[in-house]
């Protein structure tokens, strides 16, 4: 599977690690308004940084190539 660098990818990436660093800003409130008070503040901030990672993969256009290689080791090529 050959790299191939995508605009398109680029700009969803990048609004998706826009996302991530507003949610792991506001986790407190968030987690306040939605979760359990403080004793999910620590979930939701690993989500925010699990959101910022995913948005990094996205912005380089390397998510497929990790599903690829992934796919490819469950189901191989006949």
């Amino acid at each position: 599977m050959q790299y191939e660098f995508s605009f398109v990818s680029f700009g969803i990436g990048l609004i998706i690690v826009i996302v991530g660093i507003l949610f792991m800003r506001w986790h407190q409130v968030i987690a306040d308004n939605l979760g359990s008070g403080v004793s999910s503040y620590d979930r939701y901030r690993l989500v925010a940084l699990i959101t910022c990672i995913v948005g990094l993969l996205v912005t380089l256009n390397l998510h497929w190539f990790i599903l690829g290689n992934f796919l490819l080791m469950i189901f191989p090529k006949i």
